[in-house]
């Protein structure tokens, strides 16, 4: 939607991500409970916004790793030449029953599962920055040549939007505060250095993709298929880097899987200790100190949404709730007492406008139906709480 712009676009997503990002260090690192905004809604704002938030972070991260089953799924298939909707869908449930299980086991065995993840896909991407670069090169003049300017403003902020998602992984440092030991120099230390590493790796994946094909060709590749970046592989390298692409963007999406269980899970194990969700899902397991019953009922909500089978859909609905629930994580930094501040307020201020402003240039159907879902769940909890003090 935002042919060359998408690289600015990347850049602008980074500097918003930032400012989320270190607002959520410094709460994490006043308040380290399992839960993120959901905890640091209810302790520095109110009831209502702690829920607001819990509820948008299950939203949106639910869909995000549907999302996730449904890429890992693709590329999966894509390197036996299976392109069925109903093979896609049917893998996509298969990965999120593995990772639950996964997950489900603890937070060591998670821990080397996604060191393991981690390695192969930071291994594939940098080669495919790095034997893509020359070609990059060789066809910028042509390729990059509307960068600043190839998309109106509307395309280019819900372009930003999009790719806001793609940052929101730090999140997940947050919501396990009281599993991490000095939170208060680890937690700060491991988001600001996962957004550096992110932003430098996908600009240079972006630079790359649409410099050595063309905005037009990559968009008729994500289009056609489900692994567009192997396809760009293809145009500049021999068998062997698609192939390891392929492998990276497997393990891509099984580290955005496991990450997202992980977080999912904490923040509905805080909400059932809070009577915000089932109280049943606030148990833990004494031999894991894993809260099993909270990442069964995570993997069930993911499993029911990867049936929609739509990349596009739960993407961009996720770009909706996930913008409203950090808009919330700077609300809360603002409130901040002076003593337990880290950082500027100017930052918070900077992020809670930029996630407001860039949350309605999603589509409007997306919007409009994440808006409902906050209202329901508002509406719900407010009837609940009703009921419990009858």
């Amino acid at each position: 939607m935002a042919g060359p712009s998408v690289i600015p676009a990347i850049a602008v997503a980074a500097a918003l991500a930032t400012c989320n990002g270190l607002s959520s260090a410094q709460l994490a690192a006043a308040h380290p409970v399992s839960g993120g905004t959901y905890e640091y809604g209810h302790r520095f704002l109110s009831p209502a916004f702690g829920f607001a938030a819990g509820w948008m972070f299950l939203c949106a991260k639910s869909a995000s790793a549907a999302t996730a089953a449904l890429g890992l799924s693709g590329y999966a298939l894509d390197v036996f030449g299976v392109t069925r909707g109903e093979a896609r869908v049917a893998l996509g449930l298969a990965a999120v029953a593995a990772i639950t299980a996964l997950v489900a086991g603890g937070m060591s065995r998670s821990n080397r599962a996604n060191a393991a993840i981690v390695s192969v896909t930071l291994l594939a991407l940098a080669t495919f920055v790095a034997a893509g670069a020359p070609a990059a090169a060789g066809r910028a003049g042509t390729t990059l040549s509307g960068i600043a300017g190839s998309a109106g403003p509307r395309a280019f902020l819900e372009a930003a939007a999009l790719m806001f998602v793609a940052y929101t992984g730090y999140g997940r440092i947050a919501t396990l505060g009281e599993e991490v030991r000095e939170p208060r120099r680890t937690i700060p230390r491991a988001i600001v250095a996962t957004l550096a590493i992110s932003a430098v790796l996908y600009l240079g994946v972006a630079v790359v993709a649409v410099g050595a094909v063309g905005a037009g060709e990559l968009a008729r590749l994500t289009a056609g298929t489900a692994a567009p970046l192997e396809g760009a592989a293809r145009s500049f390298a021999g068998p062997v880097l698609p192939r390891l692409l392929a492998a990276g963007a497997i393990t891509a999406m099984a580290g955005v899987l496991l990450n997202l269980v992980l977080g999912l899970s904490r923040v509905l194990l805080a909400m059932a200790r809070r009577g915000d969700a089932p109280r049943g899902l606030a148990r833990i397991v004494p031999a894991t100190g894993s809260p099993r019953a909270a990442v069964l009922a995570v993997g069930a909500v993911i499993a029911l949404l990867a049936l929609a089978g739509d990349v596009r859909a739960t993407w961009s609905f996720s770009a909706f709730t996930v913008l409203v629930y950090y808009a919330i994580t700077n609300l809360a930094a603002l409130r901040l007492p002076a003593v337990q501040r880290l950082y500027p307020r100017a930052i918070a201020a900077a992020g809670l406008a930029g996630c407001l402003g860039l949350a309605w240039f999603v589509e409007p159907r997306f919007w409009l139906a994440g808006t409902g879902l906050l209202v329901a769940g508002l509406a719900g909890r407010a009837v609940a709480r009703a009921r419990r003090t009858r």
